[in-house]
């Protein structure tokens, strides 16, 4: 009878322990890992410039859950030097803005961000309110950056980015899970990378959103330096021109789309 009673007091314990674990702020159980999200990214960036436009660079991806804590990190190339290095903290930062700016009821990529966020608009001054988390920015050591335990994961990274790139995830429920982002190419370029592969990762149930059709897709409507929308993107120079692409987007790879 006593060890019975030991081994449902150690069951309560370690269930307990668990249940803790899953509602902690470092909780990564609902949103892709390591392997799943690397997977996903580089099928996408596999299409090149035909397929997304831009320069056709390799990139990072990073994905955080809804305390905005980083779960996961990863690059497409060959090796860490394959991307861009600055693109490393931005990707992490998309991720942050996106999930920190979105809601269960309303999405707003960091693409819907750029016009509010200009001298004399509504949130002039957003990228300053929430600084990256320097301990998680500048952790080493280097050989593990993007893999799966690269220093930034369990860490709030922090960050405001307002260019494209960023997206919230969303469940099957519609319920905002975390937040993702890329960076390596033209801000419009990863618009289009990002979206495609939270569309691959089946995370793109957005409720509602600014753009047409109710989405956070980028909005190209910036005329003489202004939005109509109060939600515009410019376009892009470099590389192959991703507009056009970008624009047909819930088309190609709306969440209705297999």
């Amino acid at each position: 009878m006593k060890r019975f009673i030991i081994l449902l007091l150690t069951m309560g314990i370690t269930s307990l322990a668990g249940a803790q674990a899953k509602g902690s702020s470092t909780d990564c159980s609902g949103v892709p890992d390591h392997a799943k999200l690397k997977a996903a990214l580089q099928q996408v960036v596999k299409e090149g410039q035909a397929g997304n436009g831009g320069l056709g660079n390799q990139m990072w991806g990073a994905v955080v859950n809804k305390d905005g804590v980083v779960c996961a990190v990863v690059f497409t190339g060959p090796d860490r030097f394959a991307q861009w290095a600055g693109s490393r903290l931005i990707a992490a930062e998309k991720a942050n803005t996106a999930n920190a700016l979105s809601l269960d009821n309303f999405a707003l990529s960091t693409a819907n961000l750029y016009s509010a966020a200009q001298p004399g608009q509504s949130l002039y001054s957003l990228i300053q309110t929430n600084p990256p988390n320097p301990t998680a920015a500048t952790a080493g050591p280097p050989e593990k950056f993007g893999q799966p335990d690269d220093p930034m994961v369990g860490k709030a990274i922090g960050g405001v980015v307002v260019f494209g790139g960023g997206f919230a995830l969303y469940s099957k429920e519609g319920k905002k899970i975390g937040g993702f982002g890329v960076s390596g190419d033209t801000s419009c370029t990863d618009h289009v990378i990002g979206w495609k592969t939270r569309h691959a990762l089946g995370l793109d149930n957005v409720p509602l959103g600014p753009a047409d059709g109710q989405t956070d897709n980028i909005i190209f409507d910036i005329s003489n330096g202004v939005s109509s929308s109060g939600f515009g993107h410019p376009y892009c120079k470099g590389g192959k021109p991703s507009e056009e692409i970008a624009k047909k987007l819930t088309e190609t790879h709306g969440k209705n789309k297999k």
